[in-house]
């Protein structure tokens, strides 16, 4: 069983058993949908039965190949936009406070951007070090990390010569067509494939992921190991009491149906500030479309307690949070006792960091119920590669539920192209 804890003890001030019990048929007709592959957008089910489905070889010859571009490398720039990266940061800063193999690349991501000042110094960095390349694209002509190969690539031949920078390349593409996929062939790029039937935002655990993720020095094989507990849970249990992902799927529509139109996705832990920018995406262009959807936001406290934490306690009542509450940390620290106690800490002297973390996340909790905002508690015991691939899988299966609870597609996302148009149009793309 999977290690994730949905805590529902204070949100039954804002929703009642009879509320629940009113869009059960919903949920679980929702997760039949799903689980049928009968709903829209059901050809892009691959990510469902994904953990299990990964062989054994497909993540030996990952490894291999994410320490063969380590070995050779200080730094790996992973090029990609949205779902193509999102998720490989979300996880390489979870665990960065964690131990990593001895063989390990530093991330540094490209093609997220086309900010001009960003490439500048990103660089400069590249003039310093040793560095290696992996190019993520289902279609090579993503304007963002097409310009950013184009960019890196002129740099890298530079560097170490046309066969040498070749040498640094790896391309996770389409299987049989694009662009990407035609230079990778032209050239005897490494290539690794992006499954037709997983759309970008559920892709991390694809070699999208995985192959960066290894390359950062983290076991992928834990990862995909917790992600399968999870889906294994999801799959069999039909009942919302029986399964935290229908339940917080449940929670986050009928909290919408009140009214609260924005969750924020909170934690105490500053390695998770990526996974909310994951959740983001993954909840945004999942939910957000036909003129419905709750808007995903995130904080990082104790961070934002001292600036969005004040519209969060006393602003427009439109807002409810889900916590991620972790119980230990990865290292420790214990707060110095001061003969002179000039700065009055003496009461928390010997304390460790958790403590005092622990119990600022306890009384945020209380003065957020108190304040009129619903929470949501979702705990797990630790950061790790296993409990990260449960958490992983716990969000996108909720997700799928709850777009289609809302009545959506939750595995399109028609309104990115808006900008596109408008941009080719300026840019004057033939054909715009």
């Amino acid at each position: 069983m999977s290690e994730i804890k949905l805590n529902t003890q204070e949100i039954d001030k804002f929703v009642t058993l009879a509320d629940i019990n009113g869009i059960r048929s919903e949920i679980e007709s929702a997760r039949e949908v799903l689980m049928s592959g009968n709903g829209a957008g059901n050809d892009f089910l691959g990510w469902l039965k994904l953990p299990e489905n990964i062989t054994e070889n497909t993540i030996n010859a990952t490894v291999i190949e994410a320490e063969r571009l380590a070995k050779m490398s200080d730094t790996v720039v992973v090029i990609g936009i949205g779902g193509s990266y999102l998720g490989t940061r979300a996880v390489v800063e979870a665990l960065l406070a964690k131990g990593r193999k001895n063989r390990a690349a530093d991330l540094v991501y490209a093609g997220h951007t086309m900010d001009p000042d960003y490439y500048a110094q990103l660089m400069k960095r590249l003039d310093k070090e040793d560095y290696s390349v992996i190019v993520i694209s289902k279609s090579g002509t993503t304007t963002e990390p097409a310009i950013a190969f184009r960019l890196i690539r002129q740099h890298l031949e530079k560097k170490y010569g046309k066969e040498g920078a070749n040498r640094r390349i790896a391309v996770i593409t389409d299987a049989h067509k694009g662009a990407l996929h035609t230079i990778a062939n032209a050239e005897g790029f490494p290539q690794f494939v992006i499954p037709d039937n997983v759309g970008g935002r559920f892709s991390v655990l694809t070699p999208v992921g995985l192959l960066p993720i290894a390359a950062a020095g983290y076991d992928i094989a834990k990862l995909l190991a917790g992600a399968k507990e999870m889906q294994e849970e999801c799959l069999c249990c039909k009942k919302i009491e029986e399964s935290p992902a229908l339940m917080y799927a449940t929670l986050r529509n009928l909290l919408y149906r009140k009214g609260y139109k924005v969750e924020v996705l909170t934690s105490f832990k500053y390695g998770l500030r990526y996974f909310s920018e994951w959740w983001k995406q993954l909840y945004g262009e999942s939910e957000g479309k036909d003129g419905k959807g709750i808007l995903p936001c995130s904080m990082n406290f104790t961070t934002d307690l001292h600036s969005l934490g004040q519209y969060m306690q006393e602003g427009e009542r439109m807002v409810f949070e889900t916590m991620l509450e972790v119980a230990q940390s990865s290292n420790e620290f214990t707060v110095p006792s001061d003969i002179d106690n000039i700065d009055g800490l003496n009461y928390i002297a010997d304390r460790t960091l958790t403590y005092v973390n622990n119990n600022a996340l306890k009384g945020t909790r209380d003065a957020h119920l108190s304040g009129g905002v619903p929470v949501i508690g979702l705990e797990i015991p630790r950061i790790d590669e296993k409990v990260l691939g449960q958490l992983i899988y716990f969000f996108e299966f909720a997700c799928a539920v709850s777009g289609y609870t809302l009545g959506v597609n939750p595995f399109n996302q028609p309104g990115v192209e808006a900008y596109k148009t408008n941009m080719f149009r300026l840019l004057g793309k033939p054909g715009f």
